[in-house]
């Protein structure tokens, strides 16, 4: 059978054993998914497939080693961790298990949700009567939480978020992202009354409460804007926003999908800031790297009027949220993350990491703008690799930059994240649980990078110029 064919369907056997080549998924993944997307990563050569040595090691086709420093804060133990596997199989081999749970009470969904509510009683001191809804991922999670803010404060009618925000990319949450490129065409029907005002601008935030507090639904922020590329806001910011916010009554929701549960060095970051959240989103490290959970933990008293009665209990729903696979394993990764003390781990190592990432920085100013760090989520921003006075040209020099750092640093052993509202900056969110020595190579190879590359001229003399043409033709002829 040739599996190009157009008249051939591909067996699980197929696949399992290893019968479809890299280069044939390839070709299928240019033809029939995110054609653009996929060229793109091929050209630079960063696109894999990819085969996982350890949780924190990946392979190339090319069988060059990588440490994968990647992964959006989604993988808190690696990619494919031995202990979850496992876990899963025996869970799997449970025949008795009801696993489309929509309908009823289920011990493992049962289980998480009270841990959760209990984890962050622990840590707020609050919250002790609060429930959760269970949904596949983040921007579930942050929908959910807009509809329950709204239900609460029906006669409200504004949103307020923040600069350079990143909230997800379903139409809820996309209103919530003030970013031009993403919201583009939609924002026709987008939710229009949304104040978005600067990142950690208290004062200005008490202008708009004085304004118009009593029809503002609710404040959303992540205590640190990771998409941003890792922008802490100001000493005070996030108890600030409780202050303003409390006496009017109105809901603040913190997106803790990617800072939440330890990556940034406490179990939730807005808490640790002196926030006490009344409606808290959490995603990314629940699913272990694994399946996809999202989990909006909200107060009684704002769960109440969307789904507190026998009228109101249909008005939001989620077919696939709270499923038993997903449950076991959001509750033992919790576990895991917990039994371990990972965000005491997350911040001690991510000290570390950012002291070899400020003194990369002091070595290489000319191509470290500046870095960035918080427990296991860092951030180097490039210098620009050229400047050109026109903001179409700044925003292609912004995402060349990005690309050919990218390259640059996978190249020598390490894998990096994009960062969607910083196309200039990378970050490493490595895995909670990356064994210490690998750790400091990761940084060894960050500084081998860096140092064949002392400014961004270099990070486009070392990339060559025929690469240079095949990536500006990817990017901008190729359909």
């Amino acid at each position: 059978m040739t599996l190009l064919s157009p008249d051939s369907f591909i067996r699980a056997d197929d696949v399992l054993q290893g019968h479809l080549s890299a280069a044939q998924a390839t070709e299928l993944e240019k033809q029939y998914g995110h054609g653009k997307l996929n060229r793109l990563l091929e050209v630079v050569g960063v696109g894999g497939p990819f085969k996982v040595k350890t949780p924190w090691e990946l392979e190339d086709a090319t069988g060059q080693r990588i440490i994968n420093a990647s992964g959006y804060a989604a993988l808190p133990f690696g990619d494919n961790p031995p202990e979850l596997n496992e876990f899963i199989q025996q869970v799997l081999q449970q025949t008795d298990q009801v696993m489309f749970a929509q309908q009823s009470i289920t011990t493992w969904r049962a289980a998480l949700e009270s841990n959760l509510v209990k984890l962050l009683a622990r840590e707020s001191h609050d919250h002790h009567t609060s429930r959760v809804f269970f949904s596949n991922s983040g921007a579930e999670a942050i929908e959910a939480a807009i509809k329950f803010a709204q239900a609460a404060r029906p006669k409200a009618k504004y949103l307020i978020n923040f600069t350079r925000a990143y909230h997800g990319k379903t139409l809820g949450a996309l209103a919530l992202t003030p970013n031009p490129s993403l919201q583009g065409p939609f924002r026709n029907i987008l939710n229009p009354a949304v104040i978005t005002l600067p990142y950690g601008d208290a004062e200005a935030l008490a202008r708009a409460v004085a304004r118009v507090g009593d029809q503002i639904i609710a404040v959303i922020l992540e205590p640190i804007l990771g998409e941003a590329g890792v922008r802490l806001p100001p000493p005070g910011f996030l108890r600030q926003v409780g202050e303003l916010c409390r006496p009017k009554g109105i809901i603040v929701i913190a997106d803790e999908i990617q800072t939440g549960l330890g990556r940034a060095g406490h179990w939730f970051e807005s808490v640790a800031q002196g926030l006490t959240p009344d409606i808290l989103t959490l995603a990314k490290p629940l699913g272990g790297g694994m399946v996809p959970v999202g989990a909006t933990i909200v107060r009684e008293e704002i769960y109440q009027p969307l789904l507190g009665n026998v009228e109101t209990v249909k008005r939001h729903s989620n077919t696939f949220g709270g499923n038993t696979l997903a449950m076991a394993v959001g509750l033992k990764s919790l576990e895991l993350l917990m039994d371990n003390d990972y965000p005491a781990r997350s911040r001690r190592l991510g000290e570390r990491g950012l002291i070899r990432l400020k003194a990369a920085q002091q070595r290489f100013p000319a191509l470290l703008e500046d870095v960035r760090g918080a427990g296991m989520l860092f951030a180097m921003n490039f210098r620009p690799v050229a400047k050109l006075p026109l903001k179409f040209q700044a925003n292609l020099i912004s995402e060349t930059t990005g690309i050919l750092a990218l390259v640059a640093f996978y190249r020598r052993g390490v894998l990096l994240n994009f960062s969607l509202n910083a196309a200039r900056t990378m970050r490493l969110t490595p895995a909670m649980n990356m064994p210490e020595d690998l750790f400091g190579e990761m940084f060894d190879i960050v500084d081998a990078a860096a140092e064949a590359h002392p400014s961004s001229l270099k990070l486009v003399q070392n990339y060559g110029t025929p690469e240079l043409l095949a990536l500006g033709k990817a990017a901008l002829i190729e359909k």
